[in-house]
C-alpha cells in the first residue's frame, strides 16, 4: 500500500467549490491507499469555515470529507485579520498559529503542496 500526503492551500473564498471537488476526486483515487489530505485556508478563504455563514450543502460535503479523513486547518492570524471568531468556526477545524510555517512543516514531512487555482 502506497502512502500519499497532500496539503491543499486555499486563499480565495470563491475557489472553495473547485478545491472541494479536487479533494473528493483524490479521495476516490486513493481509496485503496494510505492517504493524508489537509486543507489549509488562509487569507479571505478562512471565512468559509464560519459555521454561521456556511451553506447546508457545503457543510454536509465537508463533514463527509472529514469522515473520510480530510483535515481542515485555518491560520490564526488570518482568522484575526478577517474577523472570524474562533468560537464560530466549524467544530473540527484545526487552528495553527502561523499558516506559512504549517506549509513549510508539512512539506518537510513529505506532503505535496497544491494551491487552489
Amino acid at each position: 500500500m502506497q502512502q500519499h500526503k497532500v496539503i491543499f492551500h486555499i486563499d480565495e473564498l470563491d475557489k472553495w467549490e473547485l478545491l472541494l471537488k479536487d479533494v473528493s476526486i483524490l479521495i476516490d483515487v486513493y481509496s485503496d491507499d494510505d492517504f493524508h489530505i489537509d486543507v489549509l485556508a488562509t487569507s479571505e478563504a478562512v471565512k468559509f469555515y464560519n459555521s454561521k455563514d456556511i451553506s447546508y450543502t457545503h457543510m454536509d460535503f465537508i463533514e463527509y470529507l472529514k469522515k473520510k479523513g480530510v483535515n481542515f486547518i485555518a491560520g490564526k492570524n488570518d482568522l484575526i485579520d478577517y474577523k472570524v471568531n474562533e468560537d464560530d468556526l466549524i467544530h473540527f477545524v484545526n487552528i495553527v498559529p502561523v499558516a506559512t510555517l504549517e506549509l513549510i512543516n508539512k512539506q518537510g514531512d513529505g506532503y505535496i503542496y497544491l494551491k487552489a487555482w
